[in-house]
């Protein structure tokens, strides 16, 4: 069976140097592009399980392997922790090259939801919690997932989360549900967002979440079922009852009530890694579109030479051209320590739109096979969509925008473009 997903494509094998960066960044760039084309893609339907999931897990393993040896090794940690040490500016170039494939993350130690547990407690966990959680996490003896998403609370609105954490002498004692909680049926351990205080009288609740580490074998924890995404029942987005769980006190991730501030830590980066992934899919997706019109014959001519394919053309590379350009932007100001939550938010509504718009274009370049698993046309379509609901829906992003953008205005300044 063809596959073009096997193919490589001219972009990703031609990235060249940014004068603008570093030798060093631009070396990690180099780097992991040669993976991505040379290992990844040409071997994508081996990863995808098609040859069976024993030579699927074969192949990771090598390629999990050849990455350590090149220093590539889960760079979102520090090197102290078993990762790459990568800064955020590196971080965000690596996504964008590896979202060319699917399956890149997962041979480079970036395996979601773990990835960004494991950031989550390099930075707050105790010592103890660094022995016991994370590193055997990092050595891939520990799976993870993170549970803060409910049912009965509006996901644009965290701090309206229900599930309650309430101290009984040394212990949490933890009542609530949850669902969306990825990779829940394998995880080893939870990283619950819990309700630890109740609200101040200004009717401040920021502070008064707590993230909890739960073990999923505690007594009360109970796997009710996989929600079906996009009529996938595989996912392992679980819904979780958590009834009368009790963990020891010393399970608490930071201080108590630093609950939100540690999910916005994670969140804020997650939305910009998401955009350059966002940008490296759309890349595939161009390289596959323009190939498709410049091989494909119809009406007695190639498609490249028909107007609508190549507006299609043309639109694309303006809308991926804006995307990474807004998204490394964003990337330069969190690098600077200047607050970037306006620009976040404006990304995070710009980009899943304009990958949607690129995505769409290519799968009607090619017709019904691009909404066919021979290609991760479909895939890329689907998490396009999907991201205009993850990490908030867009409709709250444009509230922030204009509400940043205003306050800024009535304190009597115009808009800082630096």
């Amino acid at each position: 069976m063809e596959n073009v997903m096997t193919v490589p494509h001219q972009n990703i094998l031609s990235v060249n140097p940014i004068p603008s960066l570093s030798d060093e960044l631009n070396d990690v760039r180099l780097r992991t592009a040669k993976i991505v084309s040379d290992y990844v893609i040409p071997q994508e339907n081996i990863l995808a399980g098609y040859d069976g999931d024993e030579k699927k897990d074969s192949l990771y393993e090598e390629l999990r392997n050849h990455t350590r040896e090149q220093g590539l090794w889960k760079p979102h940690l520090p090197e102290e922790y078993g990762g790459m040490g990568a800064g955020f500016l590196t971080l965000a170039y690596m996504n964008e090259i590896m979202a060319w494939s699917p399956y890149s993350q997962s041979c480079f130690g970036i395996v979601p939801p773990s990835a960004g547990n494991e950031s989550v407690l390099a930075k707050y966990a105790s010592p103890a919690q660094i022995e016991k959680w994370l590193l055997p996490s990092v050595r891939g003896e520990m799976q993870s997932c993170f549970s803060m998403t409910e049912p009965d609370a509006p996901g644009s609105d965290p701090r309206s989360l229900q599930t309650t954490a309430t101290l009984d002498g040394d212990e949490w004692v933890i009542n609530g549900r949850k669902w969306f909680t990825s990779n829940a049926r394998n995880a080893d351990f939870a990283i619950v967002m819990c309700r630890t205080e109740t609200a101040d009288d200004d009717g401040n609740v920021n502070s008064k979440m707590t993230q909890i580490i739960v073990p999923t074998d505690s007594p009360g924890f109970e796997h009710v079922r996989d929600i079906p995404v996009w009529g996938h029942t595989g996912g392992s987005h679980g819904e979780i009852r958590y009834n009368n769980v009790r963990v020891p006190k010393e399970n608490a991730l930071g201080q108590r009530g630093t609950g939100h501030a540690a999910a916005q830590d994670r969140l804020g980066a997650g939305r910009v890694y998401h955009c350059m992934n966002c940008v490296g899919s759309m890349w595939r997706a161009f390289d596959l579109m323009v190939k498709r019109a410049t091989e494909r014959e119809v009406h007695g001519g190639k498609l490249e030479e028909k107007q609508f394919i190549q507006g299609f053309i043309a639109d694309s590379y303006m809308d991926i051209q804006a995307a990474r350009l807004m998204t490394i932007h964003t990337a330069e100001i969190i690098e600077s320590g200047r607050d970037p939550r306006t620009d976040i938010s404006a990304i995070k509504v710009f980009v899943p739109a304009a990958m949607h718009r690129v995505v769409d274009r290519a799968i009607q370049t090619f017709g019904g096979i691009g909404v066919s698993t021979e290609h991760p046309l479909a895939g890329f379509y689907l998490a396009a969509r999907t991201l205009r609901l993850a990490d908030g829906p867009d409709e709250v992003h444009k509230i922030l925008i204009a509400k940043n953008i205003l306050k800024h205005y009535h304190a009597g300044y115009s808009w800082d473009f630096g």
